[in-house]
């Protein structure tokens, strides 16, 4: 009698175990564009634009410089009251490096006027609010840091060559100035500060506008503002210029022409972020 036998039925694979998926991918950073070559009539039209910007929304870029225009005031009063007048010279002369922190939000509104997208305080000032989540306080850092330390060096740059020389008031000491030691100190302060205004207009003509549009670190950000320069550099010498001489125009009468000159070189900045960094 023929009995079946038991073949043996191949065992099952075991599967090998699983790995956990990995958690979802952190933002990815946006891929940016080369820097592009632009005109001086590129500098022209952004100012234009700018103008434009601030005549059709003033009421944000009044309430952005106001800030400006009342810390100035403030400095001022503190100044005369102490009667350390000549402390007024380095944060004029440093002012260009903090005006981009007026410029955040005057970004916003430009982008929003380019995109069609509606212009209400409830959606601008709160894109503004929202950067503390974001890189740009990492670059108001950088910024914060370089004028302190320009600061330190104006008043360094005084001591060495003025001494222990009292300037009461500014108004009857303003001779002091005209001697052969004040002029040349006058002259060497210039040129460091315009140094740290050079550098930080690099760090931020492109950086603080690619922060607000597109998710970079702010290093990165940097490297691509420098790149723009550096591509630009007669054109950007020449915007650089520009804005030190508006400054200049608007700090000079009490600080108040900075409420039309910011509103517009702060909108007119982003025009010329755009220019350099376009979509395609």
């Amino acid at each position: 009698m023929l009995t079946r036998s038991h073949a043996t039925e191949p065992r099952p694979i075991p599967e090998p175990p699983r790995r956990p998926l990995p958690d979802p991918a952190p933002d990815i950073p946006d891929e940016l564009p080369d820097p592009a070559r632009i005109e001086m009539t590129d500098i022209a039209a952004a100012l234009s634009a700018g103008w434009n910007d601030f005549r059709r929304a003033p009421a944000f870029g009044l309430l952005f410089s106001a800030f400006y225009v009342l810390g100035g005031l403030v400095l001022a009063a503190v100044a005369l009251a102490s009667g350390r007048e000549w402390w007024l010279i380095p944060f004029i002369l440093g002012f260009p490096l903090i005006a981009p922190f007026a410029a955040i939000g005057l970004y916003e509104v430009s982008r929003r006027i380019e995109a069609g997208q509606p212009l209400d305080w409830r959606a601008v000032l709160g894109v503004v609010f929202a950067q503390k989540d974001r890189q740009i306080p990492s670059m108001a850092m950088v910024i914060l840091l370089l004028f302190m330390f320009w600061v330190f060096v104006a008043h360094t740059v005084f001591a060495l060559f003025m001494g222990v020389s009292a300037m009461t008031n500014i108004t009857s000491s303003a001779e002091v100035f005209m001697t052969a030691r004040g002029m040349m100190m006058l002259t060497i302060g210039t040129l460091i500060g315009g140094g740290f205004a050079a550098v930080l207009f690099a760090f931020t003509v492109v950086g603080l506008p690619v922060l607000l549009e597109r998710e970079v670190d702010f290093i990165t950000a940097i490297i691509v503002s420098v790149q723009a320069v550096a591509e630009n550099p007669v054109v950007m010498a020449a915007w650089a210029a520009m804005i030190v001489i508006l400054l200049a125009m608007g700090i000079v009468p009490f600080f108040l022409g900075l409420l039309i000159v910011l509103p517009v070189l702060g909108h007119a900045s982003w025009h010329v972020y755009r220019r350099l960094m376009p979509d395609d």
